[in-house]
This record gives C-alpha cells, structure tokens and sequence, in this order.
C-alpha cells in the first residue's frame, strides 16, 4: 500500500510540474532557433583589436567625401530639440589636423556655411548672415544656440582616429545587450589618478567599430560617434591605397556632441580616401565685404 501511494505521489508531481501546477505556476518553453536566424558571435582577444583599430588610424591619412548632413540642436534635457534641413557636405580632412567642410542647400546650391581648421585656429563663413567667424580650437564654448557650437575639428576626430600608444593602460571587457553583444577597449589617460581617455566599441557579429567615446578630465563625455553600415571602399579610387585590413569605411556616422547640446548625421555618398590634397585647399579666407567676429571663450562671445 505504501509503494502504491508513494508511486501515486511521483506521478502526480510531475504531472502538476508539466502542467504548470494549474495553481498559476508557470509553464516552461523552449523555442528553437533556426541555424540561419542565429546572431552571428565572433571572438577576438585585446591583441587583436589593438591592432585592428591602430591599422585602420595608421593607414588612413586624408579622407575626401561628399556627405548628406543634418544637424539637430538641443536634448531632453536642455529642453530644446531643433532639427534642421539637411543639407549637401563636401568634406576634406588630412592628418594631423586639418579639415574643410562646405554646405550647400540642396536644389539649388548655394553655399549654406564654409568652415575649416588647422588645428590651432576655426574659421566659419556663414554667407547668408554675411559673417566671418574665428576662434581657437582649444578653447570651450558655451553658445544660448546650440548649432553655433558646431566647430569642424569634431569631425575631424570622428573621421580620423588618434592612434593608441603603447605606453597607453588600455582596459579589455565584454558588454551584451538584448540587441547585440560587443567588446570594449577603454583607454586610460593619467598615472596614478587615472581618467578614461577614450571607449571603443566593436560589434561582435563584425568587429567593426561600432562606437567612439571621448571623454575630458572628470569624465566628461564630449564626443560619442556612432558608427554603421559599413562598405567596401574602391581602392581605384585611392591616390595611395591602404592596406591591411583597412578596406572599408561606416557610410553611417552620428556625432554626439552633449555638452555642446547638438548632433551631426552623416550618410557618405562618396568616398576617397589617401587622395593627395594641395594644402591651399584647407585655407579659408575671409569673404570680401563680411564682418569679421572673433569667438571668445567666455560663453561663445563673439567681439566685432
């Protein structure tokens, strides 16, 4: 009798388990994944992503392009979102430090801004205010318009990568979300009271770099570049064509810039990288009868 009720007591649990207890258990399910369905994962070590990113900033010096470009000025959280026409880019960018960019209203063509920098100094033509604008690079600017923060070195960090250096302490970790999982190489700045310097982020179905932050002292984050779509680029169309591994480039890139409340979409259209550019074509002269304004540190002041 007690082998019958013990028996009778097995079966009736595991019915009330496959069952989900009836009593609002819940019920287990199993969903299989097709093969061609599954999110692709690939691995790598630390190593090789040094090196991946290090090729492709080594190898890429100048980059020509012709780029669709909208910005939208302000957050959430200044309490002011203002998107503007997206408008025709003709970009120019060559290492060290130099860029040009020229905007052109769609339709009709006329130059919307003209801006460029060395390095040292931003210029920015703005031919419908009739304004000449200057500044120093290194200099931070807080303007009531958020648009008016836009400054042509952001780009140029987006564009062209700074190069990890060996004596840089760079951190290694994994990160997954319910989208895609990725890789982070952090770079440290400092010795003993390190800062993080710069996080780059690789998408593992990929390892392409997916993200760039920057971050100031204090861990401010004042870039965070996203990068997609990445395409093979023609190297017929290369005046030094690159080598390795480099052989594409994002045709997608976001720059956010949060403390200068502002964010740049570019779609490249066109694409020609290592192409020798004359240096007279980074030179941005005052336009004849403009008024010149210099920009000042203290709150993007702008003195006649």
């Amino acid at each position: 009798m007690n082998r019958r009720v013990a028996t009778w007591i097995a079966a009736a649990t595991l019915a009330a388990f496959g069952l989900g207890c009836r009593g609002g258990g819940t019920i287990s399910t199993k969903t299989t994944v097709a093969p061609s369905e599954k999110p692709i994962i690939k691995d790598a070590t630390r190593e090789e992503l040094l090196d991946k990113y290090n090729l492709y900033a080594q190898n890429i010096k100048t980059v020509t392009a012709t780029v669709a470009l909208k910005p939208t000025a302000g957050s959430k959280y200044s309490g002011v979102i203002e998107e503007y026409h997206e408008v025709k880019a003709f970009l120019l960018a060559a290492r060290p430090e130099n860029i040009r960019m020229i905007g052109q209203a769609p339709v009709i063509g006329t130059t919307v801004f003209d801006m460029a920098s060395d390095g040292e100094t931003f210029r920015v033509s703005v031919p419908s205010k009739n304004k000449f604008l200057v500044g120093q690079v290194a200099g931070e600017f807080n303007s009531s318009k958020p648009i008016e923060n836009l400054r042509p070195q952001h780009l140029l960090a987006a564009l062209l990568w700074p190069e990890i250096r060996k004596e840089e302490l760079v951190l290694f970790e994994e990160f997954n979300d319910e989208t895609a999982r990725f890789y982070v190489l952090t770079v440290l700045r400092g010795g003993y009271r390190a800062e993080i310097l710069r996080k780059i982020w690789f998408d593992r179905a990929d390892l392409q770099v997916s993200r760039l932050q920057t971050f100031a002292p204090k861990g401010l984050l004042v870039s965070d570049v996203r990068y997609s779509d990445w395409q093979l680029v023609d190297p017929a169309q290369a005046g030094t064509p690159v080598t390795g591994a480099v052989t594409t480039f994002a045709h997608s890139i976001r720059i956010d810039r949060p403390h200068d409340d502002y964010r740049l979409d570019l779609q490249v259209t066109k694409i020609v990288l290592n192409s020798d550019i004359p240096a007279d074509r980074f030179k941005l002269e005052q336009p004849a009868g403009s008024e010149l304004e210099h920009v000042t540190e203290a709150e993007g002041n702008k003195q006649p």
